[in-house]
């Protein structure tokens, strides 16, 4: 129960809280304030923006579980074992956190034009400005925030179940796909949403490093840059709309069935 003496502090910390909450609210009842249902079923119904929906849903989940694919691996090694380099890996797995977008996407532009890279395009699929680099864009930088994820998820798991099944027999892959990633499995839930999202949010990247080709590489968040840039302020802010309704639901997911007891975020 708060005590009366508490409650200028309290009052402090809510107003100084809220200004940022009442901004966020603000942002979003704006943008639904200054379109219509009719306009928004307008743009949905757009060739060009369901083409976009279907490869940003294609793009975002693919570069999500090409995350989780790597970030498991990295998050146990990094969380349980101590090897040389180790600290170096870890600070280059910042790097794509720290890093601006649009950086990324000039190293991974500069990377396939190097003669390895070129190689790689010739023999095996084209990259550069094709829907592949739309999913390396986005899986480039999500990828970090998933190894994050599941290394905050395997520092709180107590290895001693782990110590105990290897006591009882169980070699330790064993005791790792039997006892350490059933237990891990809500960080990895929340480690594939957060890339998901951030998949979802990417925009640099992929302007830089595979453009924004209408029906061709065009995602929702290129889809927002090419409509203001010939001046459709309603088309933007409905792709603009349908990303935020999808960040909610995401984010939504991810609490109730990932971070639940977790304390990831």
């Amino acid at each position: 129960m708060t005590a009366r003496s508490d409650r200028p502090f309290y009052l402090c910390l809510g107003l100084l809280g809220g200004s940022y909450v009442l901004l966020i609210a603000a942002l979003i009842l704006a943008d639904v304030a200054h379109t219509s249902v009719g306009e928004l079923a307008r743009v949905y119904a757009s060739p060009p923006i369901r083409s976009a929906i279907v490869l940003s849903l294609l793009s975002c989940s693919t570069a999500a579980v090409l995350s989780v694919w790597v970030a498991v691996p990295l998050g146990y090694l990094l969380s349980r074992t101590r090897f040389y380099g180790r600290e170096v890996i870890d600070v280059l797995l910042d790097v794509p956190i720290l890093l601006p977008p649009v950086v990324v996407g000039l190293s991974l532009l500069i990377l396939f034009q190097t003669g390895p890279g070129v190689w790689f395009q010739r023999t095996a699929f084209p990259v550069t400005y094709a829907v592949a680099g739309v999913v390396l864009a986005q899986f480039a930088v999500s990828a970090a925030f998933a190894v994050r994820t599941m290394r905050v998820t395997f520092d709180q798991i107590d290895p001693r179940t782990e110590d105990i099944a290897r006591t009882l027999g169980c070699s330790r892959a064993r005791a790792f796909w039997r006892v350490t990633l059933p237990e891990a499995r809500r960080g990895v839930l929340t480690a594939f949403t957060l890339a998901w999202a951030r998949a979802l949010g990417e925009f640099g990247p992929i302007l830089v490093f595979c453009g924004a080709t209408r029906m061709r590489t065009e995602v929702l968040s290129t889809s927002v840059f090419l409509e203001l840039s010939v001046g459709n302020l309603e088309a933007a802010l409905a792709v603009s709309l349908l990303m935020i309704a999808v960040a909610v639901a995401v984010l939504v997911v991810t609490r109730a069935f990932g971070l639940r007891g977790t304390g990831l975020i």
